[in-house]
């Protein structure tokens, strides 16, 4: 049952990132760099083991965020977006 749960919401959110794209007629890189409207969750994932919050002296920073990682990130909920500190849009 957990494991059905899990790919139910593994499945939501691979559509809500395409259909994202959909809606902005834009495209993200592959795994071979080439732009794709249809990308897997599972790379979304690989393309951001990269990035990862440092905190030091009560200073917290998200590295390792490239340009190409903040496109992507653009088509996230900011609920989402929030996890890599980035301001809200609404706000």
């Amino acid at each position: 049952m957990i494991m059905v749960l899990c790919l139910l919401v593994y499945n939501l959110a691979q559509r809500q990132l395409r259909l994202a794209l959909a809606l902005a007629q834009d495209t993200i890189p592959n795994q071979l760099g080439k732009p794709t409207n249809s990308p897997t969750l599972r790379w979304g994932f690989q393309y951001f083991m990269a990035v990862h919050l440092v905190s030091f002296q009560e200073l917290t920073q998200v590295v390792n965020l490239s340009p190409s990682r903040l496109h992507i990130l653009n088509f996230f909920s900011p609920a989402c977006q929030r996890y890599y500190l980035l301001p809200d849009p609404l706000s």
